[in-house]
């Protein structure tokens, strides 16, 4: 009799009947604090932990009077309560339709709700499945907080029952996703569409943009009509961007994309807009060897070749004279709209500095400035920020030669000179120091005339000749054949520094301020004309007689003066 009880209870209670480990179905009697009491058509009533009714990460949704299937793990030895899971009953459900699923390679719904380590784990309706990282999206994803929590496809990759491990992939679901869109778009593109895409990756030479489902090449120069250095100037991944076909090769499906075409051309009608010799302000915004570009407006630029950059900067690189990114004044110079190329000058907009200097300074004012260099040939004055005036050796003194004059002066010393010419054409400014005070020998120069007969002093012995001083103001030279009419009395060195001679000039240069003379040439021209006046050898008398007559008249009119 008592193993017949024994048999019954365990019969009741389940140890035989089969109840553990399936699932059933039970209505939710009430709501105990954090669990479920569910009433599943036994003697003993069901204890279910609420957080078991909702999916990872969410709130659980139940309330008495619900029907909902549980899994039933084993009765309690003492007090016959049973043992039930929502969780593994929802696990058993899933897994029955992800096998369907995997079976027919069909996708199946899930939501990322927790990240582990290689990839992120995945509620699929029950089960847990893990995704790895590399299966997250077709590129690579910095961030995944805006997929986490989202109901999306999944592909099934592998699964295994008996360990309970399921592979899941996003990608997969994406690329195939894509593969539809690519075909279907790449069917109907044509060049000149405009399409909507998105801003898919960054290069030096351009972005590439997703179409959606297939990519195309956005060119650095077809972004927009102004100079863009870098793609990164405009663009960020993820941007939204309208974009036009600007070609599409049907053999190797490539699609090269263009922004700027979508935007008025700013080249339309440019030479109006910028008449040649009119003057502009503009961004510099490239610099090279041979010149910088600047940018007149957004898309229209133009170049400043380096040879009109600066009126007094020779062979100077660009990159010294101005910065990337500076705000500068040019002149346009030529337009060449066809070709779409504009030239601009630098300098011409600055005013030449040689005609502000003469407009400022004409000719025979007065100028101070600083020596910045010394030549052979002469001085170099400063006369503005980078213009030079030279000071000839010629024009340092009237009485002391160049070479001379020139040891009286050092780099730095500032010093007055006077203008006295200015050629723009060939850029040079002329200057002079002497001319600061009247030619003491202005006044001789104006009296003495070739021919003349003129009292020198001695002032140098040289093998050639002699040089002599007339009125102690002008320089005169007597070249040794011209010392006297004997031969053997041309001889420099017979004179004495201090010496008086009487000589006859013939030749005035007046520039060089110098006087060419000869005694020889008087000697000769005072025996014609004694000779002339007094009588021949023909006559009875001799030249000494001849000469000594001539010599005793000229000293009686000196007596009588």
């Amino acid at each position: 009799m008592a193993e017949d009880f024994a048999a019954l209870l365990d019969e009741m209670l389940g140890a035989n009947t089969g109840f553990a480990g399936s699932v059933v179905t039970g209505r939710v009697i009430r709501i105990d604090d954090d669990v479920a009491v569910v009433d599943v058509g036994l003697k003993s009533e069901g204890r279910v932990p609420l957080k078991e009714f909702a999916p990872q990460g969410a709130r659980p949704e139940v309330n008495p009077g619900d029907v909902v299937d549980l899994f039933v793990e084993r009765y309690e030895d003492r007090d016959g309560s049973i043992v039930l899971s929502r969780e593994k009953a929802r696990r058993e459900e899933a897994w029955t339709t992800l096998e369907k699923a995997f079976a027919a390679n069909q996708r199946v719904d899930g939501v990322i709700f927790g990240r582990v380590k290689g990839g992120f784990t995945v509620d699929l309706g029950g089960a847990v499945a893990f995704l790895p990282g590399s299966q997250v999206d077709i590129r690579p994803v910095r961030d995944v907080g805006p997929l986490m929590g989202q109901k999306q496809p999944f592909q099934i990759l592998k699964m295994d029952r008996a360990r309970g491990n399921i592979v899941v992939s996003r990608r997969a679901v994406l690329e195939e996703t894509r593969a539809e869109q690519r075909a279907e778009l790449v069917q109907g593109l044509k060049e000149g569409m405009v399409l909507d895409g998105v801003v898919k990756n960054i290069t030096d030479y351009g972005a590439f943009v997703d179409l959606g489902g297939v990519d195309g090449l956005l060119h650095v120069t077809d972004i927009a009509w102004r100079r863009i250095n870098h793609p990164s100037e405009a663009l960020t991944i993820g941007m939204p961007v309208k974009v036009q076909v600007i070609r599409f090769n049907q053999d190797t499906q490539r699609i090269s994309l263009g922004m700027k075409q979508l935007m008025a051309d700013p080249w339309d009608g440019v030479a109006l807009k910028y008449p040649v010799g009119a003057k502009y302000s503009g961004r510099v915004t490239n610099i090279t060897d041979y010149g910088a570009f600047v940018e007149l407006e957004p898309g229209v630029e133009g170049l400043v070749h380096v040879s009109e950059m600066s009126w007094t900067k020779k062979n100077v690189h660009p990159g010294k004279i101005v910065a990337t990114s500076e705000q500068v004044d040019v002149m346009i110079l030529d337009v060449d709209e066809p070709k779409r190329r504009i030239s601009l000058g630098l300098k011409q907009a600055q005013g030449n500095p040689w005609e502000l200097f003469i407009q400022a300074h004409p000719l025979g004012s007065v100028i101070e400035g600083e020596i910045r260099n010394i030549t052979e040939f002469g001085l170099f004055i400063g006369v503005g920020p980078d213009v030079d005036g030279m000071v000839h050796l010629s024009d340092l003194s009237w009485d002391l030669p160049g070479e001379q004059a020139m040891t009286s002066y050092k780099k730095g010393d500032v010093v007055k000179a006077k203008v006295l010419d200015v050629d723009v054409e060939k850029e040079r400014i002329s200057l002079g120091i002497k001319q600061l005070e009247a030619d003491p020998a202005a006044e001789v120069l104006d009296r003495v005339r070739k021919g003349e007969i003129v009292t020198c002093t001695v002032t140098k012995i040289e093998a050639n000749g002699i040089e002599v001083k007339v009125d102690d103001v002008l320089t005169g030279f007597i070249r040794r054949a011209e010392l006297a009419r004997d031969r053997q009395d041309q001889r420099p060195e017979k004179y004495a520094v201090g010496e008086k001679v009487d000589a006859k000039i013939t030749a005035v240069d007046r520039a060089a301020r110098r006087l060419s003379l000869t005694i020889k040439g008087k000697e000769i021209e005072e025996e014609r004309e004694a000779v002339r006046e007094y009588g021949t050898a023909d006559s009875g008398a001799s030249l000494g007689d001849i000469l000594g007559a001539a010599i005793r008249r000229r000293r009686e009119l000196a007596g009588e003066e």
